[in-house]
């Protein structure tokens, strides 16, 4: 769990409405990207039970990634401009650690579920006063993740080779990822 501070309001005219647009925009790309990893460990794992399991989990973040389909066009914001490099990056990352085999798939999971959460709990805390609504869906949506998150480690997540290497890799392009979304 993220032990960060909320971020406070910046000053201004259209400081919040920014600052909203960031949030949107961010998660908007976060959940576009986790369908793809989801979709790339599939096109691996073809049939196998593990590749059902994969699919429950992409059939959630579409349910997410549509809702922040209808925020963005609700509130007028535009998606990221690095979409379509994360859809690709999504869906290799996905493919990728599945051909390592499923303990890798399932660290991918670990790994990026983990960073997500942290995010969704900053995003929730910043969010609670400000618009409690989208706080809440936020936070369904964080418990989903760490749903994902719990099941990857029951699989044997940390277990993958080279967990460690593959987990900082991972991790260090999602913080990447999200910093530069929230802002082109």
């Amino acid at each position: 769990m993220s032990t960060q501070k909320p971020i406070p309001p910046r000053p201004g005219r259209g400081a919040q409405a920014a600052r909203m647009a960031e949030i949107l925009r961010v998660d908007h790309a976060g959940e576009l990207a986790a369908v793809q990893i989801y979709r790339g460990q599939q096109a691996v794992l073809g049939d196998a039970p593990v590749a059902r399991q994969f699919a429950e989990m992409q059939a959630q973040e579409a349910v997410h990634l549509a809702r922040f389909d209808h925020l963005l066009t609700e509130r007028r914001v535009r998606p990221t401009v690095m979409a379509p490099v994360w859809r690709l990056a999504g869906f290799a990352l996905g493919a990728g650690t599945a051909l390592m085999g499923e303990k890798a798939a399932h660290a991918c999971t670990e790994v990026v579920e983990t960073v997500i959460e942290a995010h969704y709990a900053e995003q929730i805390a910043e969010l609670a006063e400000r618009d409690p609504e989208l706080a809440a869906e936020l936070s369904t949506f964080r418990d989903e993740e760490l749903a994902h998150r719990d099941h990857a480690v029951g699989e044997g997540a940390h277990e993958a080779p080279g967990y460690a290497l593959l987990a900082a890799v991972i991790r260090t392009s999602c913080r990447a990822a999200i910093r530069i979304s929230e802002k082109i």
